[in-house]
């Protein structure tokens, strides 16, 4: 029977055999970003359509093409396309900029936009993210980066580069706008119709175009890093600096200037050819305007996004490790009602000490049990029937090795599963060739 209703184009599901893979995104993220002093904050899922036109840019594909708004009464809502503005209107609205400084948040959410469906780009997508407000020097810059470095490490990630550029301040800015416009306009009549509109406008939006055409007109513009005022230009130099300090490799690309028009100096993305034409897995850089422009004090501020189905994609293609997904400790196979309620005694004390503990829900034979935790990879099971049940005792089996060894029903039967449970985990450990091995054995013990 074909189904009426699909889910919508542009999105996916995460199945359980699945969820793992994002686990371990968001556990080696959280716990990075911990590490360098970040809290984790959460916001809405949509917010008052201003909020974008007004931090975003009205100017960019995100906000012309990408929106998803809706009207209600008298107010537009929107859902967010990026997690910044957002994140920076709960800042400034619970008071956390009148705190000490700087302060820095981190999110783990999800993004719509309206875009053309492929991979490694979806309608909506999730992204872990991070804000610090409080810092102008570079030296926040180059902290933002090697965090985003050290979580692309600690995911074993490879084959992905660091570019960096400068697009400058509103001052050096406004002199490369009229560079670029006297670039643009001696092949206007060839510029898209959106691009036309940005030549007055925003004129480095054409540089972000998608449009073959307005690209290849775009590859020989004027370069923003020819335009720099003095401290742009220090700034620039200084984070090169520290970047080289902390070992983090890079290359400069003058031709970045991200999508969204809130960006100021520093502008940054990590990028790999491994995944086709969506390569750029994280992409940040400074702000040091939005603060204000959203009615705070002016407060220098900058992060990143790090796309978590591109990253899902790069590993998945360099076989990368993830967290080893949790499986079944014990499974009783049950024969008889008086069987079914012993069993749910002993799985209640197993899960209160924190184990996988299951019974049979389906009034199955016990054959049909054991091939069902079986397929479902229990580690050990127990066959519980009438004489088990009377002679307080029955066989825990280790469904890997085959080994049985007799274990008591009674009020110690906790501590005796957790005893032959640790030891099936030292074995394993001592056969293990690697530390992350270890470290999912410990995952897998919580």
């Amino acid at each position: 029977m074909a189904l009426n209703i699909k889910r919508p184009n542009g999105t996916e599901d995460v199945l359980p055999k699945d969820v793992h893979k994002w686990h371990t995104i968001e556990k080696i993220a959280g716990e990075t970003a911990e590490s360098f002093g970040f809290t984790e904050i959460r916001v809405p899922t949509f917010e008052n359509t201003d909020l974008f036109l007004r931090s975003v840019g009205e100017t960019t594909d995100v906000v012309q093409k990408e929106m998803y708004t809706v009207m209600a009464k008298e107010t537009k809502f929107t859902l967010r396309p990026e997690g910044t503005a957002g994140t920076i209107r709960a800042m400034l609205q619970n008071g956390l900029l009148n705190e000490a400084l700087p302060q820095r948040v981190y999110y783990i959410t999800s993004c719509f936009r309206h875009e053309r469906p492929q991979a490694g780009r979806l309608r909506e997508f999730h992204q872990f993210g991070v804000e610090i407000a409080g810092s102008a020097s570079p030296v926040a810059d180059a902290e933002v980066i090697s965090l985003a470095k050290s979580v692309l490490d600690r995911l074993e990630v490879k084959n992905i580069e660091l570019y960096i550029n400068s697009i400058g301040c509103p001052g050096c800015r406004a002199k490369y706008h009229d560079a670029l416009r006297s670039y643009f306009q001696a092949r206007k009549d060839e510029l898209c119709d959106t691009c036309c509109d940005r030549l007055e406008k925003n004129p480095m939006r054409i540089l972000d175009c998608k449009s073959p055409v307005c690209q290849e007109i775009g590859s020989n513009a004027p370069l923003i890093l020819d335009y720099l005022c003095e401290e742009c230009s220090d700034h620039f130099e200084k984070l090169k600096e520290y970047l080289s300090k902390l070992g983090i490799e890079y290359k400069i690309n003058p031709k970045i200037v991200r999508g969204l028009d809130y960006y100021t100096k520093t502008v940054f993305e990590f990028v790999t050819t491994e995944i086709g034409a969506q390569g750029t897995v994280c992409g940040g850089g400074r702000y040091d305007g939005l603060i204000e422009q959203l009615g705070g004090q002016h407060t220098p501020a900058l992060g990143f996004g790090m796309g978590i189905e591109r990253l899902l994609l790069v590993m998945e293609k360099q076989n990368c490790r993830f967290l080893t997904p949790k499986k079944c400790d014990i499974y009783f196979a049950t024969m008889g009602e008086a069987a079914v309620e012993k069993a749910m005694e002993l799985t209640k004390q197993l899960r209160e000490y924190g184990f996988f503990s299951e019974f049979d829900l389906m009034g199955r034979g016990i054959k049909a049990q054991m091939k069902y935790a079986n397929k479902t990879g229990a580690l050990f099971t127990v066959v519980l029937g009438d004489n088990e049940l009377e002679e307080g005792r029955a066989r825990l089996k280790d469904m890997e090795s085959g080994e049985e060894k007799e274990i008591l029903l009674d009020d110690k039967f906790v501590g005796s599963f957790d005893a032959a449970y640790f030891d099936k985990m030292m074995d394993s450990i001592e056969n293990a060739e690697t530390v992350s091995a270890f470290q999912n054995l410990a995952e897998e013990k919580k």
